[in-house]
């Protein structure tokens, strides 16, 4: 009786060890089915989220480039030095090395460009300023580019400013093929339509695509769709051949679409196609993956899971007949799979539900049916996006300095703000809270008081305690930006961009600043006028080494654009930079200074207040006078100094001139000319005619001579002449200015 009753204990021992055996081991098939499929999703919406990144920068970045061609190739027209090779038809030798000049500058302040072409119809020539490769002046029979002159001959075919992807050869000895976009910039104003002159400029297309080029992926491969309906390598600006069957996705499922990612073949290979919406410049780009690469990963992860439940099904059919005297199972075990899987789980969708936030406020991912709200739910998201809600956006003062320092800890210490935030805010609001992976945190509070429509006083209340709160818990500062209240969430990227545009104002306002978005949305009204009588006294300030001056009037430059829109602040920079940087170069040039003494002016991204921009472009005014001072102790200004002394002690004589001086230091007049020029910016007769008016001045105002005695005291042949001197120089005769001061 015993041993049946331990049989039929041992059997149902058995049984159930077989059965919970089974059980795991097909709950390890089927999560391991359902994360394959889950995981495969999302690594494409990755892959596809990455790769639309890393295009639509490098889509910015052609079109800033754009910008940047345009406004280089109108700068050009407008200089008056260059515009001598444009418009005349024999300029003479003086003239083309001075422009010459003048295109050398420009290609060496922008690294990005290639080469510059100055075209004249007129005279046959191309003049090619060009780092690698012919440079020069060449007729078109010389020209090694001669594609060029079949796009000069065809212009009609392409888009004023739209950039050409091109493959070229530039005539140098090795690696004579050149990739780079053309812009062109003609004037072919005339009844037949024909170019009277035209500038090309050739930028670098490694320098704008190098983020294309070298995607994390390497197996990936990166495609440009042109305006032109060319379907070009990004790498080398090649068109591509294509079956018909890939032409047929590319003109039905890409062509003109918004941004997007589909699995289709190419060369022979099933990919993942990602795709852009087309820019301001009709252009697409193309990011195609081999499908096997992305889910590498995952089916790596599945093969390992499947043997594992294998495992795991076998060991446990052997071990339930050895232990099936107990129910003993490895509790501990199970309850620490279950835990991990759950602590997965979680980091899991709190990350999907940042992404699904992110991607809302970013405007890749449109709140548009019950369905998607239902969605946010299942995520855990409860804010209400049909009420009325407003956006806070939280930015970390000093954000490189607090990247750097705490670079192992950035994210923890992100997180600490936005549970600040919510802890502050939850007690009032309903409160969401997004990682925007800068140096920014977004809140979004839906409101519930109807004071708040009237009164910002709670919200900025809130907002200073988040502040305290962060600075006291984690030693950092925030600058803090509210929008207005809205209810549309159709506008939500909208508002975000609105938010994010007034943030900027931090460069005036200072770290540590509470904004409010609406009061900078209402500076879009105003009309800003650049002051280019002050950009003219900055430029005659740094030429004559008058560099606090120089320094006083680039900040008043700067700070008149406070009660302006930010991008206005980020044009006046700019023009300013390119500015002090031609004038800096001049200087250089001038006084035969090394130009790589002097570092280079930061981007206005890198700048979070106005003083770090004023410090600088201050760095690079003070290195500029310490070479103008170390210049000063040379030979040269030693005899700067015995000329003026010459002058100060001789200009009583009639005959002094430059020839005498010149003969009494035994040296050329045109040699001590050219240098007192370029050392003083005054020629040494201006001198000579201002020392003697000093003077003049001195003897009218403190003495009763008649102007003849003045006249020979100061070095004038004649009365008469001096009158027209002094006329000349002041605007009055020598008697009324005695008048008017002894009035």
């Amino acid at each position: 009786m015993g041993l049946h009753k331990l049989g039929n204990r041992r059997a149902l021992y058995s049984r159930l060890l077989v059965s919970i055996t089974l059980c795991v081991s097909l709950t390890f098939l089927v999560s391991t089915i359902i994360y394959y499929n889950y995981y495969i999703g999302v690594e494409k919406k990755q892959a596809f989220q990455s790769d639309l990144g890393n295009l639509t920068q490098t889509s910015r970045e052609v079109v800033n480039m754009t910008d940047a061609a345009q406004s280089l190739s109108f700068q050009i027209y407008r200089n008056s030095t260059i515009s001598k090779i444009v418009f005349y038809d024999k300029p003479d030798i003086y003239d083309v090395t001075a422009a010459m000049s003048e295109l050398g500058n420009y290609l060496s302040s922008m690294p990005y460009i290639e080469s510059i072409y100055v075209y004249n119809p007129k005279s046959g020539q191309l003049y090619i300023a060009s780092s690698h490769g012919q440079n020069g002046v060449f007729t078109e029979q010389e020209l090694v580019d001669t594609p060029i002159l079949d796009i000069l001959g065809h212009y009609q075919d392409y888009k004023a400013f739209t950039p050409i992807p091109r493959v070229y050869s530039n005539g140098a000895r090795e690696n004579d093929q050149v990739r780079a976009y053309t812009f062109l910039c003609l004037d072919a104003i005339g009844w037949d339509r024909a170019i009277n002159s035209a500038v090309i400029v050739n930028i670098s297309a490694p320098w704008i695509n190098k983020e294309i080029t070298s995607p994390i992926n390497s197996a990936s491969a990166t495609y440009i769709l042109d305006d032109q309906g060319a379907f070009l390598s990004g790498n080398s600006l090649k068109q591509q051949e294509l079956s018909p069957e890939e032409a047929g996705w590319i003109e039905q499922r890409i062509k003109g679409q918004e941004a997007g990612y589909f699995i289709g073949p190419f060369g022979g290979v099933n990919s993942l196609i990602s795709y852009t919406a087309p820019d301001d410049l009709s252009w697409q780009y193309v990011r195609i993956t081999p499908y096997d690469n992305i889910t590498e990963h995952t089916n790596t992860i599945r093969n390992t899971t499947l043997l594992i439940a294998a495992l795991v099904l076998v060991a446990g059919i052997g071990l339930s007949w050895i232990m099936s005297r107990s129910l003993y199972l490895p509790i501990d075990r199970i309850v620490s799979e279950m835990n991990i899987l759950e602590t997965e789980k979680r980091d899991s969708m709190f990350m999907i539900r940042q992404n699904t936030l992110r991607d809302l406020i970013l405007g890749l991912k449109p709140l548009q049916s019950i369905q998607q709200v239902e969605k946010l739910r299942q995520l855990g998201i409860h804010f209400t996006f049909n009420d009325d809600f407003r956006l806070i956006l939280l930015r970390i003062d000093h954000y490189k300095e607090f990247r750097e320092a705490r670079s192992s800890y950035l994210l923890a210490s992100k997180f600490a703000i936005m549970n600040i935030a919510s802890e502050i805010c939850g007690q009032t609001y309903r409160v969401e809270t997004v990682d925007m992976n800068d140096d920014g945190i977004l809140v979004l509070l839906n409101i519930i008081d109807p004071v708040e429509y009237t009164d910002t006083g709670l919200i900025e209340a809130l907002l200073r305690q988040i502040q305290q709160a962060c600075s006291d818990y984690l030693k950092l500062s925030l600058t803090l930006t509210y929008s207005h209240i809205d209810h549309n969430a159709g506008q939500l990227h909208q508002l975000y961009k609105q938010v994010r545009e007034a943030s900027n104002h931090r460069l005036f306002y200072g770290h540590g600043c509470i904004i409010n978005a609406q009061d900078i949305c209402a500076l879009e009204s105003s009309t800003y006028h650049y002051p280019t009588d002050k950009e003219k006294k900055l430029t005659d300030a740094l030429l004559s080494g008058k560099l606090e001056d120089a320094a006083g009037q680039f900040s008043s430059i700067i700070r008149e654009t406070e009660a302006f829109p930010f991008q206005t602040v980020q044009l006046t920079v700019s023009r300013l930079s390119v500015t002090v940087r031609e004038i800096v170069s001049t200087v250089q040039k001038r006084n035969r200074l090394q130009n790589d003494a002097i570092s280079g002016l930061p981007c206005l991204d890198s700048i979070e207040t106005i003083d770090e921009l004023e410090e600088a472009f201050s760095a690079l005014f003070t290195a500029l006078r310490e070479q103008l001072d170390e210049k000063k102790n040379s030979k040269q200004h030693d005899l700067i100094c015995l000329i003026n002394s010459k002058i100060n002690e001789n200009y009583m004589k009639p005959n002094l001139s430059l020839n005498q001086i010149a003969d009494e230091l035994d040296m050329s007049p045109i040699y001590i000319s050219r240098l007192y020029k370029q050392q003083t910016m005054n020629s040494i007769v201006d001198v000579i005619l201002e020392v003697r008016m000093r003077e003049v001045c001195a003897l009218l105002e403190n003495t009763d001579l008649p102007v003849t005695s003045i006249a020979e005291r100061c070095g004038f042949t004649s009365s008469s002449y001096l009158h027209r001197m002094f006329k000349r120089s002041f605007g009055t005769t020598p008697t009324d200015y005695r008048r008017s001061k002894n009035a």
